[in-house]
């Protein structure tokens, strides 16, 4: 990954209802979610979601596919390990990385 893909990636995230999009889309995992019931559990109009989800795609962080009527909206689980590698490239400056799973009270 590229810097500019990052700079791309991370400013689609930096708006409140984009990040909460990619958060739900996230949680629904590679099943992914219909834009319809994406409105519903963020409580925002179809316009609202529809502008914010082609942002997201365009950044590469959303997946999107057509399953006979409907959209299916998909977390890229690829692009977004991809955007952590890049920003926890040196995250120990150079030296075997401190931080492990186990470490991770959150995880």
């Amino acid at each position: 990954m590229d810097e500019s893909q990052v700079v791309e990636s991370l400013a689609a995230l930096a708006h409140p209802l984009r990040l909460r999009i990619f958060r739900c889309l996230v949680v629904a995992g590679p099943d992914g979610m219909t834009p319809g019931v994406m409105a519903e559990q963020l409580q925002a109009p179809n316009t609202t979601l529809s502008f914010h989800l082609k942002e997201l795609t365009r950044s590469g962080l959303v997946t999107q596919e057509r399953a006979s009527r409907n959209l299916v909206y998909r977390a890229a689980f690829d692009h977004m390990g991809s955007l952590l590698g890049f920003l926890t490239q040196n995250c120990c400056e150079g030296a075997a990385c401190e931080v492990t799973d186990a470490s991770c009270k959150s995880c």
